[in-house]
């Protein structure tokens, strides 16, 4: 996700830019850098960490100039620390650049560089358009940027500043968000509104494919070499909900943002003429996991439910029999390590200190460890044999949702790495494959019956329990319906298997006592609907999460929420959508501080 700033006037950077690094450092606070262009020269400050740790170094340098890139990071390729931080630069130091996004082919094009002898000197794929921007380089840097965009396939908001050329940035941008601010004599460059509002509310919003020439008094924007007019908008929005994107919480707009993880969770990855997928971080331990006739999964919180997706999708499709563990609970059973057996651990920051603990014991035991993490050089990534990055950005609200999404697409592909290792004939790798493509898609159809969403949370404000039910794929989402809303809204709920009703929490089913049936048009659809109609035969009031064309459903349950028909192991990546949604209407109806729900921690650091 990561944060960019960049500053072209006749003004001093330093402040501007500081500041608006501040402001984006919810994108990312891994590490940052700052650097200043002058005609051949530069002035480059890079530090591991908040910006607040280290801010007086930077201030004690006395940086000054009036040309100024900068960026905050969130790691996704290559480890924490100085150097992987940005900007990067070429050989000569004379080019310099920040990238939010991803670099798909990095590694064949940093191969071919060092042959042709350029020297790198981090391990990220950023550094490659730096260098490719040299190659292509003959006095007129845009042109240059151009020639280098066309070697890449990815994604990327990158702005380029060279010292052969000080009196211009160049910006660019493909699936990954940039706007220009337009002052008196000035030009910003930022990811989103937040970094320059305070500077000016006039905007200009790059379109992928776009590249921009920021000059002290002018802006040239092309497409497909021909330039493009662009309107000037205004922004109207306060410094808080900037950084919301305009949504008034995180938790929304990172919901929001759900469609856009599972699509930057599988980028890259997909073999899609084959039916198999390419997990780069498994490929050292490609032959042991061939081998391997058992495997644990261990999560905590929303990780473990995301565990628990798992173990169905991999019993199903790999054959290899899962158990599922709560990390808290995991190492204080005696756990039986088998040596053809592996251990796979969930966690969104990668610091979970139950998880981690379990980790490093089994380490110990000699067995195979595995991790699923959004967070590049976190100790669970450090520690594990092998892993899978969710690359779900930065999620700043305490409680879990976008990250989930991420989660579940790599469990997705780990299924289909492991089973086409296995039994999965390659049609039906293709199969699963096709569908996930099309997830992305089925999920933003969710997200624009937000307004209906909102209207039935609104409707059952007043009831303090609810009942969360599923079976077989959609009983861990049912689960993960229950924890989102008694975390943000304070009140009673509990998922519950639909066939385990009976033998027990049937006992409170009343009118004050509603349930969120999730019964998708699936293999366990017959059985859902009996399950309702027990909850209906005792006066229970049913909202029900069904497959979209299921007009019969609604003569037997009180309210509907539709999702897209996909592969049943795919549902519980659109189920999810709309409980995540009702939760946080139900806990906005309440105005109940949801970013920051009382006693809850964003990543759980100590046991």
């Amino acid at each position: 996700m990561c944060g960019i700033v960049g500053y072209i006037g006749k003004q001093d950077a330093s402040n501007i830019v500081l500041s608006g690094l501040k402001r984006l450092e919810y994108r990312g606070y891994d590490s940052y850098g700052i650097c200043f262009i002058e005609k051949d020269k530069h002035h480059l400050f890079k530090r591991v960490g908040k910006i607040e740790k280290t801010e007086q170094d930077f201030l004690n340098k006395n940086f000054k100039g009036s040309v100024c890139i900068a960026h905050n990071r969130w790691a996704t390729t290559g480890l924490v620390n100085e150097e992987n931080a940005h900007p990067h630069c070429d050989c000569k130091e004379e080019i310099f650049v920040v990238h939010n996004g991803i670099v798909e082919n990095y590694k064949e094009l940093k191969e071919k560089l060092i042959k042709e002898g350029h020297k790198f000197s981090s391990e990220t794929d950023t550094e490659v358009i730096a260098h490719l921007i040299e190659k292509y380089y003959k006095d007129n840097l845009e042109n240059a940027v151009k020639r280098a965009l066309d070697d890449i396939r990815g994604t990327y908001g990158l702005v380029v500043a060279s010292v052969k050329e000080p009196d211009k940035i160049v910006v660019a941008r493909m699936s990954s968000p940039l706007i220009i601010g337009v002052g008196d004599n000035e030009f910003l460059v930022a990811s989103d509104p937040s970094a320059i509002i305070s500077r000016t509310r006039q905007i200009i919003n790059l379109d992928d494919g776009e590249i921009a020439v920021l000059e002290v008094n002018n802006i040239r924007i092309y497409k497909e070499e021909k330039e493009s007019k662009k309107d000037i908008q205004i922004i109207d929005w306060d410094i808080e909900l900037a950084e919301k994107d305009g949504h008034e919480h995180f938790m929304l707009k990172e919901i929001m943002e759900e469609p856009n993880v599972i699509e930057d969770a599988m980028r890259g990855r997909l073999l899609d003429d084959m039916g198999m997928v390419k997990l780069g971080g498994l490929e050292g331990v490609e032959n042991k996991l061939r081998e391997i006739n058992s495997l644990s999964l261990v999560g905590c919180g929303t990780a473990y439910y995301a565990c628990r997706v798992g173990k169905y999708m991999i019993e199903e499709y790999a054959d290899i029999p899962v158990e599922v563990d709560f990390g808290s609970e995991f190492r204080y059973k005696k756990p039986i390590i088998k040596k053809d057996g592996g251990i796979l651990f969930v966690s969104q920051s990668g610091e979970t200190a139950d998880t981690l603990s379990c980790l490093k014991e089994m380490k110990e035991k000699g067995a195979l460890t595995l991790g699923i993490t959004n967070v590049v050089g976190s100790s669970q990534a450090r520690e594990t044999d092998a892993g899978v990055y969710t690359r779900s950005g930065p999620e700043i609200s305490v409680a879990s949702t976008k990250a989930f999404l991420g989660q579940l697409t790599v469990l997705v592909l780990v299924t289909i790495y492991l089973g086409r290792q296995r039994n999965m004939s390659m049609v039906m790798g293709k199969r699963i494959i096709d569908e996930l493509k099309r997830i992305p898609e089925l999920a933003k159809k969710i997200l624009k019956q937000k307004e209906e969403i909102e209207k039935i949370a609104q409707k059952y404000k007043e009831y303090k329990n609810f009942w969360f039910i599923g079976r077989k794929y959609n009983y861990p989402i049912a689960l993960e319906g229950a924890l989102k809303l008694k975390e943000i809204s304070y009140v009673h709920a509990e998922g519950v298997a639909g066939g385990e009703l009976k033998h027990g929490p049937l006992a409170l089913v009343e009118e004050s006592f509603p349930t969120i049936a999730i019964c998708p048009s699936d293999s366990v659809y017959d059985k859902m609907i009996s399950n309702i109609e027990e909850i209906k035969a005792r006066k229970g009031l049913v909202i029900a999460i069904a497959t979209e064309g299921n007009e019969e459903i609604k003569k037997i349950v009180d309210d509907v929420i539709y999702i897209p028909k996909t592969l049943e192991m795919l549902t519980p990546l659109l189920s999810v959508i709309p409980l995540h949604l009702f939760a946080y209407y139900f806990a906005k109806s309440l105005k109940r501080d949801i970013d920051r729900p009382r006693n809850l921690a964003k990543s759980v650091t100590v046991e």
